[in-house]
Parts: C-alpha cells; structure tokens; sequence
C-alpha cells in the first residue's frame, strides 16, 4: 500500500530528545540566539536544521507582591469576569432572541465576578498559613547553543561573522 499524502512529512521524534549535531554559536541570552536564526533566515540558510539548546537550566521563581484578603478578591473577581463575559457571549450566540443582551452580559459578568472572588479567598483562606505571597515561576537557561549537522556548521558560521 502506498502512501499518498501530497504534503511531504517531517519526522518529529516520538519521545524528547536532545538535537545532535556541532555547535554554531553560544550566546547568553536567548533573544540573541533568536536573533542569530533570524540572519541565519534572511541568508536563505536551512535553518530547519538548526536548534536552539539552552544550557544550564535553573528555576526561577520572581516574586510579584504580597497577597492580602483584597488583593485575592480582586483577582478572583477579575478572572471570575473574564470567565462570566465568555459564558455571557456564548449565551448570546445561541440565544433565539435578542432581547435583554445588555442585561445578560452584565450578568453574567456580575455573577461570573462573585464566584470568581468567592473561590479566591477561600483558597486564599484555607493556604494563608503556607503562601502569603504571588510569584511568577520560570525556567532560564545559563547559555544558548545554535546547534546543526556538520556539514552545515561551516556555512552557518561563515554567515554569522559577516557584518550585518
């Protein structure tokens, strides 16, 4: 049986694995890797066949401010009122009729706004022992290495010495 896909497949490897090849470059910081890819880009290089290997991992957890009972109300409420404005909009879509939309999305808002603040504070409540502060957790790398095959190392390097 043959297969007759017309658009050709590109094999993505069944479980994670690390990009195998020489190394290019190492940079510092990410935005300057992309920024490599990107000349490598505009110099019609393959960059199909280029990886961007961060190094060094490490878990960075930034601290956004203290949490307090009002704190926590708002933002429940204002995620309670994201949620609320969705489900108002999807009432409205399949609503027969349109009377009353303002209402309905005020509403919906309003309600979707107390139980968003009702569900943080108890969750606040029950885990104020253990947390009283918000935080944003990320992952940094300490270097960036661009990665390809070796018979495209040469060329990849050539491009990325030329003056811009």
């Amino acid at each position: 049986m043959s297969n007759s896909n017309p658009m050709p497949t590109r094999r993505m490897p069944q479980m994670p694995e690390l990009p195998k090849g020489e190394v290019i470059s190492t940079y510092d910081h990410y935005i300057d890797a992309k920024q490599a890819v990107d000349r490598l880009a505009r110099a019609n290089f393959p960059v199909s066949a280029v990886s961007i290997l961060g190094n060094d991992m490490r878990s960075v957890e930034r601290v956004t401010g203290k949490l307090s009972y009002a704190r926590v109300a708002l933002m429940g409420a204002l995620s309670g009122a994201y949620l609320g404005l969705f489900l108002g909009l999807l009432l409205f879509l399949f609503q027969p009729e349109n009377e009353g939309i303002a209402g309905l999305f005020i509403s919906a808002i309003v309600i979707g706004a107390g139980f968003g603040m009702l569900f943080g504070v108890l969750s606040y409540s029950m885990n104020r022992q253990r947390r009283d502060f918000s935080s944003v957790m990320q992952f940094v790398a300490a270097r960036y290495d661009l990665i390809t095959n070796e018979t495209l190392v040469h060329e990849a390097r050539r491009i990325l010495s030329q003056p811009e």
